[in-house]
């Protein structure tokens, strides 16, 4: 069984105003994390995800991929403990 992780995710291009958010709630909840995405005032995205490692992994490798909304220039991840855990997966 894999240990569960927090991963926080920073995603930089055209990823406001494009849908960006609702595709990753959707593809998370298709993985089975918890967490949240939100908007930055700077035109980033964050998600924060908790769950599987190998879960958590596979969410980021679909942002790094070329099927997500607007056009992704750059992902950074911070990898950590889960917290007090979230209860599905919501946009903020």
């Amino acid at each position: 069984m894999q240990e569960d992780v927090r991963v926080t995710i920073w995603v930089r291009g055209r990823v406001q105003q494009v849908g960006f958010r609702w595709w990753t709630r959707a593809r998370a909840l298709e993985i089975g994390l918890n967490g949240y995405t939100s908007n930055l005032g700077d035109g980033r995205v964050q998600v924060v995800a908790e769950g599987a490692k190998g879960d958590c992994e596979w969410l980021l490798e679909l942002l790094r991929g070329p099927d997500t909304p607007g056009r992704v220039t750059g992902v950074t991840e911070l990898w950590g403990v889960p917290g007090t855990g979230y209860d599905g997966f919501a946009i903020r």
